[in-house]
Order: structure tokens, then sequence, then C-alpha cells
């Protein structure tokens, strides 16, 4: 059964936050929210963590996995960026956008893309995950729990039931498949990010998430 930890939304607790990055460093997959909607996570660097999620998400290895970084300079280290994506992202962070981006060495194979060679990195805008990239100095994995895209794997909520599950069916769903659950208050959201494609020269919407809105102009028909 998961390790639930209850922490507070906008000062979370030290002494909390370090078990749960000390768990995320030993391997561990956590259930946890985001500024969108609850997530699948594991530390990055953790090979064993990364599979499990695979897993839990019936994703195959040829299907890149999100993760979460703390900073623009910190995207930096994981992706090429050029200097329009620059500017693009600068202007939408901290936010619910997932940059499409060339990876670099850091990424594990894992993650990325094998055929693209990319990679996708969000910085949320919520407090709770930046206090955990911070403490853990890792980005973390982030992919939807309960929300079932073609991209992203199955979600072990069944899709016809997602909308209605309130947050204590979505724990009890996952206790027996994560190893910590992160409960801020907040209850499941069902809104996923806005997708852009920043590989190219031009941006490109590949989805419409929450704040698509902001960048509409740039989407093509």
């Amino acid at each position: 059964m998961a390790t639930i930890y209850e922490v507070h939304p906008v000062a979370p607790q030290r002494d909390r936050i370090e078990k749960i990055t000390k768990a995320l460093k030993d391997g561990a997959v956590m259930l946890y929210p985001t500024d969108t909607v609850y997530a699948i996570g594991c530390d990055l660097n953790s090979k064993s963590g990364v599979e499990r999620v695979r897993q839990i998400k019936q994703l195959s290895n040829d299907k890149p996995l999100t993760f979460l970084c703390s900073s623009l300079s910190n995207i930096t280290d994981y992706a090429a960026v050029s200097d329009e994506a620059y500017r693009i992202i600068k202007r939408l962070i901290p936010g619910p956008y997932t940059f499409l981006l060339p990876a670099t060495k850091l990424v594990p194979r894992l993650v990325m893309s094998p055929k693209r060679k990319t990679t996708g990195i969000r910085v949320p805008d919520q407090r709770l995950c930046f206090t955990l990239l911070e403490a853990l100095g890792n980005p973390i994995i982030s992919t939807s729990a309960h929300i079932t895209t073609d991209d992203e794997g199955a979600a072990p909520v069944p899709a016809s039931k997602a909308e209605s599950f309130g947050k204590a069916e979505l724990f009890d769903c996952f206790s027996k498949l994560v190893d910590v659950i992160v409960d801020d208050g907040s209850d499941p959201g069902y809104q996923v990010s806005t997708i852009l494609d920043l590989t190219q020269s031009e941006p490109i919407v590949v989805r419409r998430g929450l704040g698509w809105e902001a960048v509409a102009v740039w989407e093509k028909d």
C-alpha cells in the first residue's frame, strides 16, 4: 500500500518533502498533483521508476514521457533551445504548457522519443511541484494519472469514469500501484496541458489544453 503524505499547498512541510524525495531517489513512483491533473511520476534518473511508470500507463517504449523542470535554465540542461523557443518558453512559464524540444544527452533513452530524439518538458505553476524539484535536484516524470490520450498510454482509471472520479476514489485506485501519494488538498483536474512543438522554426500547437488561447495565434490550419 502506498504511503500518503498530506502537505500544505503553499508552504509544504520540509520533513515530509524530504521523506518524499528520499523515496524518489530510491526508485519510488508517486501519484501527485500538478497545475493541470494528478500525475504519476518518479525521479527522471531512476530507470526502475521510469519502467514502472510505463507499466502503470501501459505505455510502450516508443512513446516519450514528459518531465518537469524547475526553470528555463534547467530546461536548457535537458534540451536544445533555439533563440525563438527561448523567447516563447520564457513568456509562458510557469504554466500549463508542455514543450517538445530536441533532447540532450542528459535525457535517458527510456524517456525521450527514440525516433525523433525529442523530449517533452514542463515548468508547472504549482508550489508543491517546485518544492519537490528543488529538494530532489532532478527533473520529475509527469504523465497524467486519470486522463487517457493516444500519446500517454492507458490510465488505470476507466476513461468512461475518469471525470466522475473524486480524490478518494483516485487514491484508492492507485494505492496498490504506486509507493507514494502526495495530497495537497486539491481535487483531481480534468484539463491537460497545451503541447507546443518547438523543434522547428515555427511553433506548432500539437494539443489544445489549458492556456491554449495564449498561443492560438501560432496555430496553423
